[in-house]
């Protein structure tokens, strides 16, 4: 049986960390904490054999891009240590603002994961693998409208997390990336069997009239 990682002050001091600078967040047009989503991200880290630094790096993983750039990664690297910070640095696509454009932006990332290393990876995959199991519940709660949540769209974001499982696949794959590719491939299964709305009002329409 394998030794469960030693977990202790440094992690409970990244939770509050994270906690308060993400503090009036929430996942994108919903109610739902910010944090809700760190949380699961650092579960999923240590279910899949991560220790105590990348369920550090899990909770801060978007720590940087969404709460004060550069600056924030130096904090980071001065209380949570070198290894951390640059898992954190490695899950981060903007360090500033304006933003570059979403597509570019993105493209970019997919190279830097390319070339990450293992432990980055993991981290990154987790908190794509809980982004697309949570589009996939709204999905098939709401349909079509929660596209609008997501500057890529439906096809940019479907194409987006299609790209990073095929990468994370390619280069050594582990319970999570294997996880993701079968919610990528759920979540393509039910946006292509679900009817398109054009096409529900269209057999509405013929239901009212009698056709």
């Amino acid at each position: 049986m394998l030794k469960p990682p030693a977990l202790g002050s440094r992690l409970q001091r990244a939770f509050r960390y994270a906690a308060e600078k993400h503090a009036g967040q929430t996942r994108k047009q919903t109610a739902v904490p910010y944090l809700s989503h760190l949380m699961a991200v650092a579960s999923l880290v240590l279910e899949a054999g991560g220790d105590e630094d990348l369920a550090i790096a899990a909770l801060l993983h978007d720590v940087v891009e969404d709460c004060g750039g550069m600056p924030r990664l130096r904090e980071v690297r001065k209380m949570f240590g070198p290894r951390v910070a640059k898992i954190v640095e490695g899950c981060t696509d903007s360090f500033g603002e304006p933003k570059a454009e979403w597509v570019e932006r993105k493209k970019d990332y997919l190279r830097e994961v390319k070339h990450a290393d293992a432990e980055t990876r993991l981290v990154s995959a987790s908190d794509k693998l809980h982004n697309v199991r949570t589009i996939l519940t709204d999905y098939r709660q709401h349909g079509d409208v929660i596209w609008t949540r997501f500057s890529g769209k439906k096809d940019g974001t479907l194409w987006y997390y299609r790209a990073l499982s095929d990468e994370y696949q390619r280069r050594g794959p582990n319970r999570i990336t294997r996880e993701l590719a079968i919610a990528v491939a759920e979540l393509e299964s039910a946006v292509k069997k679900r009817p398109s709305a054009k096409l529900l009002a269209k057999n509405k329409s013929a239901a009212r009239s009698g056709r």
